[in-house]
């Protein structure tokens, strides 16, 4: 097992765990409810082939499913995100390809593109997931307000875990 992959692992571990033991426990209003572990997804390799990111979004989703008692609404939502991930990169990336390993980072990237790169995908998420949450159509106007409040505070939790997350600048010793 290589570096990457333990590094993808621990991240993994450490996602799930905020996300079952502190964020599942958060409801603000009955509307916000703040969700950390699309960050996983959200952070793997530009190159990872699609299959394999399917294959980790539902994984991902499935364990936050087992423990929040959700019957699948997380893995379908994570793996809606990771299907149209590739589609959103693309859509906002300005160059074509990205070095071999990279990963979606504020020190690669630049803020305002992960930014948009987030927001995006939380939002295409949460509006999944509380579409099949609810299951109503008369209930759209809800679902997108839901959605909305929902999607703002995962961004900004998920905002500060990138900036957190960060290499650390190298200083140089005089």
């Amino acid at each position: 097992m290589n570096l990457g992959t333990v590094k993808h692992i621990g991240r993994f571990l450490l996602l799930i765990a905020i996300q079952v033991v502190i964020l599942n426990q958060v409801y603000l209003s009955g509307y916000l409810t703040p969700f950390i572990y699309p960050l996983f997804i959200l952070m793997l390799p530009f190159d990872v082939k699609g299959w394999v990111l399917l294959l980790w979004a539902f994984f991902t989703g499935l364990t936050v499913d087992m423990f929040s008692d959700t019957m699948g609404m997380h893995a379908s939502a994570t793996v809606f995100m990771a299907f149209l991930r590739p589609f959103i990169i693309r859509l906002i990336s300005v160059k074509a390809d990205f070095d071999a390993g990279s990963e979606p980072r504020v020190d690669n990237n630049g803020f305002f593109w992960i930014l948009i790169y987030t927001s995006l995908l939380i939002f295409l998420h949460h509006t999944f997931l509380f579409f099949i949450e609810t299951f109503r159509l008369n209930e759209v106007f809800n679902i997108i307000f839901r959605s909305l409040l929902s999607s703002v505070l995962s961004i900004m939790i998920i905002m500060l875990a990138h900036l957190i997350m960060g290499k650390p600048s190298r200083h140089r010793r005089s």
